[in-house]
């Protein structure tokens, strides 16, 4: 291949990476009718007329910043089953690395958390359009599945738990500085993220013991 062809490619892989990048910041900080293309093209170092060129429309490049966002969630959960499987540590110790690993990934990404608020917010009608979406939910389903050996459990009871580890390991960061401290918690307190960790594993070991007493039993 000719070196100016990959130094184009080279170019052209680099803008769209920081069109991504600026348009989840912005798409995050000011919501999606807040934000405009030309916005992402400033933001992003580049003209105002880039991302229409890389992207098409706003509404694809939204889809485009959530596709991105899936897929480092895909690659995450892989890591983690397979580090967790490798392991062959019992599965309360599995369970424990697992509320760990998503606990630290949402705290890494407080973008894609306020982007899936702003999806909920007005009415999620572009992950309902986005496959890899349900795709990404199906994978960590199994993902938990195979981790802590509940094949012989309810499909729904995983799912439940699934949706309560989200739901668990979420909300600090969307209410911690509302009814968090309504409460009398400080989220940004140092001790805050390892003490969440603690009682989210209690309450799930709760769980884990409650789905492997039912299997002994059948």
């Amino acid at each position: 291949m000719p070196v100016e062809t990959k130094e184009r490619e080279r170019n052209a892989t680099r803008s769209r990476e920081l069109i991504l990048d600026a348009a989840e910041r912005l798409f995050a900080e000011h919501g999606y009718a807040g934000t405009s293309l030309s916005d992402v093209g400033r933001a992003a170092g580049l003209s105002r007329a880039t991302p229409g060129y890389f992207f098409g429309s706003k509404a694809d490049l939204l889809r485009a910043v959530l596709e991105r966002c899936f897929e480092e969630v895909r690659r995450a959960v892989r890591e983690g089953r397979d580090r967790a499987l490798a392991s062959g540590q019992a599965p309360e110790v599995v369970l424990a690395g697992a509320v760990s690993d998503y606990f630290d990934f949402v705290a890494a990404r407080p973008a894609f958390v306020r982007l899936i608020q702003r999806e909920a917010l007005g009415g999620g009608a572009t992950l309902d359009g986005l496959p890899l979406g349900l795709a990404t939910g199906q994978e960590m389903i199994a993902a938990l599945t195979q981790e802590l050996g509940l094949e012989e459990a309810d499909p729904s009871d995983v799912t439940h738990l699934l949706f309560s580890l989200i739901a668990l390991s979420w909300f600090p960061h969307i209410q911690g500085a509302t009814l968090g401290r309504v409460i009398g918690l400080d989220s940004t307190a140092p001790d805050f993220l390892a003490e969440r960790k603690r009682h989210v594993t209690e309450l799930f070991s709760g769980w884990l013991a409650a789905r492997r007493r039912e299997a002994a039993i059948r």
